[in-house]
């Protein structure tokens, strides 16, 4: 039986950071934020551009991104209220 390793808090961050750099060059490209286009996009209001592919592909591809860091910051949710966040903290040694 194989069982799901489950990230720590420290690897949900980072996750989280490289899906929000992607979801930020939609968001420059687009004009509005990732929130607020997946909102629209699954109420239909974004129908009309279907017919242009390169938009078509971007939301897409957007929507795909911004819905798994949906998932991410669930999770991360999750990891952060079952621990201390004085464990969670990582302390970089001073040089």
């Amino acid at each position: 039986m194989s069982q799901l390793i489950q990230p720590n808090i420290h690897e949900l961050v980072i996750e989280l950071k490289l899906l929000e750099r992607r979801l930020m060059l939609y968001e420059e490209k687009y004009g509005v934020l990732s929130q607020d286009f997946y909102n629209a996009l699954v109420a239909g209001m974004l129908a009309d551009y279907d017919a242009h592919d390169e938009t078509r592909t971007d939301f897409s591809r957007w929507k795909g991104i911004y819905e798994t860091w949906l998932r991410r910051k669930q999770a991360y949710d999750s990891e952060i209220k079952r621990h201390d966040l004085t464990e969670a903290l990582r302390l970089q040694p001073t040089y």
